[in-house]
């Protein structure tokens, strides 16, 4: 019988992260067969994001706050949604190649495999080369949590850590949902690519810069502002200029579980009625 997730058996968790290893590990030994382009392209990939980080830079070479906001604590809100970000971006954004292999007959393979065509679909694919992306999010996060004067307690420290994780899940769920959405229609991934690169950028910024219909957005349809900006009130101590209530600032893990089980009903739902190319 097919799990949810579209594989023919369900493996156990140990045996799934042995094919994990396997695959990826595979796909690692590949792409290292290539030094050169591996390494420029890891580097470049890593300069390339950067420049998300200088148009920041830019701004503040204008202003000496936005929005009531430092370039410090905007450095921390870029530094802790692209840390999710690339790290979903590592690990699962290869699911969005589906409507690819769905067009190609591809996809019926994976059908028949033993294991759950999403996790089949993220270690095929996975390239060690995206972590060229993560590496400038890190350095920046952690310039701005050495330059900010933070009066740090156990509770903030959770709070930084459950930050990253639901923040990740979010992003992850993001792109499960909209990677599935596609399979069912023609040539729609560049609109789905809008709701996650779209919200990863947008969650570099504080929810008071934007639009009343783009906050509305952020927070109730793809709730990118559960991942860096709600939080990060909490850890730098800020107030909201919106009066939202403080339990708001927990509620990053409830949002990731959510968008998750959205993720796996929406995923399911294709495998279930996905009908072949015919090829």
């Amino acid at each position: 019988m097919a799990d949810s997730l579209g594989g023919n058996a369900v493996a156990s968790p140990r045996e799934l992260a042995h094919i994990y290893r396997k695959l990826a590990g595979a796909r690692i030994r590949a792409d290292w067969q290539y030094r050169g382009p591996f390494i420029g392209y890891t580097l470049t990939q890593g300069l390339i994001t950067f420049l998300d980080f200088v148009q920041i830079a830019v701004i503040f070479n204008q202003v000496d706050q936005l929005a009531g906001w430092s370039v410090a604590e905007v450095a921390f809100l870029y530094g802790a949604s692209s840390i999710a970000f690339h790290v979903g971006d590592a690990f699962i954004s290869q699911c969005e190649r589906a409507p690819q292999r769905v067009k190609s007959g591809e996809f019926d393979l994976l059908l028949i495999r033993p294991v759950p065509t999403l996790f089949h679909l993220c270690a095929d694919d996975f390239a060690f080369r995206r972590f060229g992306k993560l590496i400038q999010s890190v350095v920046v996060f952690a310039t701005a949590l050495v330059v900010l004067d933070i009066d740090w307690s156990v509770a903030k420290v959770g709070m930084l850590v459950v930050m990253l994780i639901s923040g990740t899940a979010i992003f992850a769920a993001v792109w499960v949902t909209t990677s599935a959405v596609a399979m069912w229609m023609i040539d729609a991934t560049e609109i789905m690519n809008s709701f996650t690169y779209g919200s990863s950028f947008a969650a570099q910024y504080p929810l008071p810069v934007m639009a009343k219909w783009l906050r509305h957005f952020l927070t109730f349809v793809v709730p990118a502002a559960f991942v860096s900006y709600f939080p990060a009130l909490f850890i730098l101590d800020k107030p909201d200029p919106f009066g939202t209530p403080a339990w708001i600032r927990f509620a990053g893990p409830a949002v990731a579980v959510v968008l998750m089980l959205v993720a796996r009903t929406t995923w399911s739902a294709a495998i279930r009625h996905y009908r072949s190319t015919g090829s």
